[in-house]
């Protein structure tokens, strides 16, 4: 069991028969009436973020969340197969489940499957990764100081919007908290 003294960023816990995790907290005294503490909890399940107000000295059940590294082989239909790359079990894994991680799956990419009691819970995206462009228009001659951009769709079906420079077949870092180009490569 932990309370909320033993708060910290990142911690997973079970809460109203979820498993969460806190986001951001803060230990508030008032100057009048009893002391409380503030949080913000990301639900595995759903992904959505709430605030929530404990009590100190408030229980919760600690969650065990394990995170594998596998390794995406291939979609068929709704389910879209994992391998452990430890154990070279493969592991279905519904759509719904990885919320935005396949427009930045690309196959046999390695990234982190989140568990919890041996059940699929999530994914641990990379912050960053490598695409490349399959469709763009070329870039306007001379028009390089206006500093617009332009939209560009890549491999994994991906639209984002790119300077006038970027070509087809260009390979692109593109942010995967955000969505947006960061660099060529």
């Amino acid at each position: 069991m932990i309370t909320t003294s033993d708060f910290r960023t990142g911690l997973t816990f079970e809460y109203e028969g979820e498993v969460v995790t806190l986001v951001e907290f803060q230990h508030v005294k008032p100057g009048k009436g009893a002391a409380f503490v503030r949080c913000k909890l990301r639900s595995f399940t759903t992904g959505s973020t709430v605030e929530k107000t404990f009590r100190p000295g408030e229980k919760f059940q600690r969650a065990h969340v394990e995170r594998k590294e596998m390794q995406y082989l291939y979609k068929e239909d709704n389910n879209w197969t994992f391998m452990d790359t430890e154990t070279y079990d493969q592991v279905p894994i519904d759509e719904s489940l990885l919320e935005d991680a396949p427009k930045y799956l690309k196959e046999n990419m390695t990234t982190g499957i989140m568990f919890y009691q041996d059940q699929v819970i999530g994914m641990d995206l990379p912050k960053q990764v490598e695409l490349r462009v399959v469709m763009t228009e070329p870039g306007i001659k001379g028009d390089t100081a206006s500093g617009g951009s332009k939209p560009a769709t890549l491999e994994t079906g991906l639209i984002v919007q790119v300077p006038f420079f970027i070509n087809e077949d260009d390979v692109l870092v593109i942010d995967t908290r955000t969505g947006n180009y960061v660099s060529r490569t």
